[in-house]
């Protein structure tokens, strides 16, 4: 699982038929102090997340057909929390996750 940031939603006239009622985002990945890393992809939303929000989201292809229940789902990136706070070893919460 990776740490995101929900950057914006993701509109389309066609989709393929097992994202029919989906949500799409664009996800942008961050470190723990919220500065971001690496390119940013599309995700399905699983847990209600909007632009803006911090998320964890699971990038294995096994995982998410086991979280959704359908076997053949050709879904790679999928957001399964939104994130309230990221604790850091020593304790304190880090900046930029709120």
């Amino acid at each position: 699982m990776i740490l995101g940031l929900v950057q914006e939603p993701v509109v389309s006239t066609i989709k393929h038929p097992e994202l029919a009622a989906l949500a799409l985002f664009v996800v942008q990945p961050i470190l723990p102090d919220g500065s971001a890393t690496g390119a940013t992809f599309l995700a399905v939303d699983h847990a209600q997340a909007g632009p803006g929000d911090t998320v964890l989201v699971l990038r294995e292809g096994g995982g998410i057909r086991q979280v959704l229940g359908r076997p053949k789902s050709p879904i790679r990136s999928l957001i399964v929390a939104v994130v309230d706070d990221v604790y850091l070893d020593d304790g304190s919460v880090a900046q930029g996750t709120r």
